[in-house]
């Protein structure tokens, strides 16, 4: 069982903020351990006060939801009573965020914490959070809701597969499924 160290952290905290200033963009990163417990938080000059706190609620959301943020927008948005209840729960210590910049920080298989990022748009919260992780060399795909199997991406990885879950999804979408 792996486990997120703080000089991973303070590493994926470093690199995001770097390539927020890239963009232009002052943000706040949180990085979050499996259970949502705060690793890193940090906010460049210029970023708004608020964002902090919604960095950490970003990255607490993909680590106890073991999802990105943007896989969880249609389920939110299908039952948005249910996840209103969420951040409700006693032990919820944090909202759940469906959104963009909250994404999973996901190595051999596991999920081993949640990176927040806030201050930018959703698209360029979600591109800083992906480039990082990418680059970091840490995993970014999911399979789809409901598809047993590999993750996207993984069907390279896996002798004998014929179809990958995107190839499935799409013959399902073709199909009006």
């Amino acid at each position: 069982m792996s486990s997120l160290t703080l000089d991973a952290a303070e590493e994926i905290t470093a690199a995001a903020l770097e390539r927020a200033r890239a963009l232009g963009k002052a943000v706040s990163v949180a990085v979050v351990d499996a259970g949502g417990f705060v690793v890193s938080v940090r906010r460049c000059d210029g970023a708004r006060p608020l964002t902090p706190d919604i960095a950490r609620a970003k990255a607490y959301t993909a680590a106890v939801m073991q999802r990105p943020g943007k896989m969880l927008k249609k389920w939110q948005e299908s039952q948005p009573v249910f996840f209103a209840q969420l951040s409700q729960l006693p032990g919820a210590a944090l909202p759940i965020m469906a959104t963009e910049g909250s994404v999973t920080v996901k190595r051999d298989g596991e999920i081993i914490g949640g990176l927040g990022i806030a201050g930018g748009t959703a698209e360029e919260d979600q591109r800083v959070a992906d480039e990082v992780l990418a680059s970091l060399g840490y995993e970014l795909e999911f399979a789809a809701w409901g598809v047993a199997g590999p993750a996207a991406g993984d069907h390279e990885k896996t002798p004998g597969a014929e179809n990958t879950v995107n190839e499935q999804n799409a013959e399902q979408t073709e199909k009006g499924a």
